[in-house]
């Protein structure tokens, strides 16, 4: 181990000790949220179809949805008479969706027009205007945290690799890798030439407790996956990691944020079975497995699913599509007033696409997003103003 390393793990550890008020303050009262970000673009116009547009089906010759039928139990979910989910998820979330637990919002997205994948999802995740300069050291969950930050219970975690932009701020919001949970950060050899390399030095009280937190941490997590007989996460299983994911806000964390890969579907796409369906049956499960875990916490508990674009309307020449620009968000929980299809919406059809290839974005996300957390945490108009800068709310009455 160089002395360069140990110095970054001496900085990691004292980033751990920085931060061990909040990381376990007990959850006070006052609502959990969620944010599950698809990164890749996930076509959701084969997740939310609009099977009553003829368009829908010459658009998409090879990867179309058959529309809801009298005899397909296990076919597509009937939502109205416009819209219907997709089988993959049918028996999860459309089982929300049917006890109103769930909606969804189609025509959803940002006026970023890049159609590039970091471009766009670093646009959402600072959540700041379009014009102007962009401030990569704020991101809209870490101002919201600090606004919250006097409220008792507000602990804030981001299960992912590194901190993401949407949480970059002065909240000081630790992550939390999936991958390798249970997994010591340091061995007994490490742990000890840290310590002696800051014996007598003025953070040595800081190194050894930031040591003393991490494997705390990675302990507890340890024992959570022996009670639920793993030795390791399974990083391809969603239901998994969401189990625990749970767990730990049900007893820890008020705001949460999770990223989920593997949505950028050019090439063999599938219809009702495929690449993308096998996608949004695992999402489905680990959803109905993270309000499981959360037990009565559910019902105080709002989840936002989000990506940075939509597809093409029409499918490619490789039987998937390309990158596009509406898309549909989904709002679960325990006590939302779900079971419909919320926002501005417009007849899916060849003259209402957008540039001729996409859907229109007629709500944005940053009002719909702003709308919710006003609704949640009773924000005052600037302090909706502060997380969503130049954004006029849109209240869609789902909490």
């Amino acid at each position: 181990m160089t002395r360069r390393r140990l110095l970054a793990a001496g900085a990691a550890a004292l980033a751990g000790a920085s931060i061990t008020g909040r990381l376990y303050a007990a959850p006070g009262a006052g609502p959990r949220f969620l944010l599950v970000f698809l990164r890749g673009g996930y076509d959701s116009t084969n997740l939310l179809i609009p099977y009553s547009s003829s368009f829908y089906y010459e658009a998409r010759p090879t990867i179309a949805i058959p529309g809801p039928g009298p005899s397909s139990n296990g076919g597509a979910l009937a939502l109205d008479g416009d819209w219907a989910l997709a089988p993959a998820v049918r028996d999860t979330v459309g089982e929300m969706y049917l006890q109103r637990q769930a909606a969804f919002v189609p025509f959803a997205g940002t006026d970023d027009l890049s159609r590039s994948h970091f471009e766009t999802q670093d646009s959402i995740e600072l959540g700041q205007p379009a014009a102007g300069k962009r401030n990569y050291r704020s991101g809209f969950l870490g101002r919201l945290a600090e606004i919250l930050s006097g409220s008792s219970g507000n602990a804030s975690i981001a299960f992912t690799d590194a901190l993401p932009l949407a949480f970059e701020g002065p909240a000081g919001v630790p992550n939390l890798s999936l991958k390798n949970v249970g997994k010591q950060p340091f061995d007994e050899r490490q742990a000890r030439i840290l310590n002696d390399m800051y014996a007598g030095h003025r953070l040595e009280a800081a190194v050894s407790t930031g040591l003393e937190l991490r494997h705390e941490v990675a302990q507890e997590m340890a024992d959570e996956m022996t009670a639920a007989n793993r030795n390791a996460v399974n990083t391809r299983g969603f239901e998994l990691q969401a189990e625990r994911m749970g767990r730990l806000m049900r007893d820890k964390y008020r705001l949460g944020f999770v990223d989920i890969g593997g949505w950028d579907t050019h090439v063999g796409e599938g219809a009702a079975q495929g690449t993308l369906a096998n996608n949004l049956g695992s999402l489905g499960k680990g959803l109905q497995t993270f309000a499981q875990s959360l037990g009565a916490e559910w019902n105080n508990t709002v989840v936002v699913v989000v990506s940075e674009f939509g597809r093409t309307f029409r499918e490619n020449g490789n039987r998937g599509t390309d990158h596009g620009h509406g898309t549909v968000y989904w709002v679960l929980g325990g006590s939302i007033s779900g079971g419909k299809i919320c926002g501005e919406q417009q007849r899916v059809a060849q003259a209402t696409l957008f540039q001729n290839r996409d859907f229109p974005v007629l709500n944005d996300y940053r009002s719909v997003l702003g709308g919710l957390f006003r609704s949640l945490w009773d924000l005052s108009p600037a302090q909706s103003a502060d997380i969503f800068p130049q954004a006029a709310s849109i209240d869609l009455k789902l909490v």
